[in-house]
């Protein structure tokens, strides 16, 4: 399991943020403990790249006369942080330029969680798409994109879906009938989209339901599409991150983090579980729509 520098980052943001908290210190105090500015301290805290010295670590220790222990929790996920970051980060880091604004830290959490469940109302998960599907999508999205930048943009697509070759990473996916009809890219390339969604779904790590039109009523529609990630025992301190959920949206992307959001969300997916077909039926009903297409 690689957890890299996002995970080690987050943890320590929080750790740092709790701290001053306790202290009873704002930003602009803790900034001004280390020579900083407020923001790169509102940086730290939200596992944001930036320096994270042992010098600032110690220094920020003293300043919120954190205990011995928890100092060397913070120094230990500083290493990990600089270890991820001299081993070259991850993959993704050589697509920065081809990505939209901020992907990299969304793509950053998913390399290193242990557990992926999504809901999707449009459009088959990046994890699971092939490439003349996600194409068509970049193509629809972008129509004066540079066929080079498209090729880059698929390229990060299908280097994602390594991930699901580790039998330790789960990915449960749940997908509402109208993703599977809705006809991105034209009938050949859903076909060939459902055809992969079927031989996915037989991996051992991996679960795809559906939940057709006639199902009961189920809160699937009002919830809208999310990703639910969650992470395993970070290496150096054995801490384990918290769940969090996104919500990709065409403005903007959203990070729930706070355990009452998370937990409405799990509460939500649960119940959308309810109403879904498992996965052989559902395996089914992809290679039947998939010989609607003309298979």
């Amino acid at each position: 399991m690689v957890t890299g520098s996002t995970l080690a980052r987050r943890a320590l943001g929080r750790e740092l943020h709790n701290l001053r908290e306790a202290a009873g210190l704002n930003q602009t105090a803790a900034g001004r403990i280390i020579g900083v500015s407020p923001q790169t301290i509102g940086r730290m805290e939200d596992g944001l790249p930036t320096k994270v010295s042992d010098l600032y670590i110690n220094a920020l220790c003293d300043g919120y006369k954190a205990t011995d222990g928890k100092r060397v929790v913070l120094l230990d996920l500083a290493r990990e942080v600089r270890d991820a970051q001299r081993s070259g980060g991850g993959w993704w880091r050589a697509y920065a330029d081809e990505m939209r604004a901020g992907f990299d830290h969304y793509l950053g959490l998913e390399e290193a969680a242990r557990r992926l469940t999504a809901w999707k109302v449009a459009i088959v998960p990046g994890l699971l798409q092939t490439p003349g599907y996600r194409r068509a999508i970049e193509w629809t999205q972008h129509p004066n994109m540079p066929p080079e930048q498209v090729d880059k943009r698929v390229e990060v697509a299908i280097r994602r879906q390594a991930r699901l070759e580790d039998i330790d990473f789960r990915v449960d996916v749940i997908l509402w009938e109208a993703v599977l009809r809705d006809q991105v890219g034209g009938t050949a390339v859903m076909v060939e989209q459902l055809r992969r969604l079927a031989d996915v779904g037989k991996l051992p790590n991996v679960s795809i339901r559906a939940i057709p039109f006639n199902a009961s009523a189920h809160l699937g529609p009002t919830v809208g599409s999310f990703v639910l990630l969650s992470f395993p025992k970070l290496p150096a301190t054995g801490l384990i991150e918290p769940p969090i959920v996104f919500v990709e949206e065409y403005a903007g992307d959203l990070y729930l983090e706070r355990e009452a959001e998370v937990e409405r969300y799990k509460d939500a997916f649960a119940e959308i579980s309810r109403v879904a077909l498992d996965s052989e039926e559902t395996r089914q009903l992809v290679l039947a729509i998939a010989k609607e297409y003309g298979e």
